[in-house]
């Protein structure tokens, strides 16, 4: 595995944690591709605008998100990470407190940045 690359994933995810901790919606903008599928735990389809209003309403809101288990395979250049988290807030009103495993594809912007292009998140029971 390239570690320069992975590096930067691992920087990527970092940046992408702490956007959707403070639901900073500019750093999410610069971190989801335009064209972004996001399937969230229930099973809904998001849009990058969709995930972005979700934050900026309040729709999600995180206290803790706190990562392990965190696997990464590059192919050229494509990144898909998994990696389990422990999330604590609300979705839509409701509470949750459980671990989460998360699934994203990143991929090389043309400005040459990293970019979720697709993600998918459940429930680890």
């Amino acid at each position: 595995m390239n570690n320069s690359i992975e590096t930067q994933i691992l920087e990527a995810e970092e940046q992408l944690r702490l956007a959707i901790l403070n639901s900073d919606v500019n750093a999410l903008n610069q971190l989801l591709a335009p064209e972004l599928i996001f399937t969230n735990h229930l099973g809904q389809i998001l849009s990058k605008e969709d995930d972005l209003v979700a934050h900026q309403s309040g729709i999600v809101k995180v206290k803790v998100l706190t990562p392990s288990e965190q696997y990464i395979q590059i192919r050229g250049d494509i990144a898909i990470v998994s990696v389990r988290m422990h999330l604590s807030g609300s979705y839509d009103g409701i509470a949750s407190d459980s671990d989460f495993r998360f699934t994203r594809i990143w991929t090389l912007s043309s400005t040459n940045t990293w970019q979720v292009i697709a993600a998918h998140s459940s429930i680890v029971v």
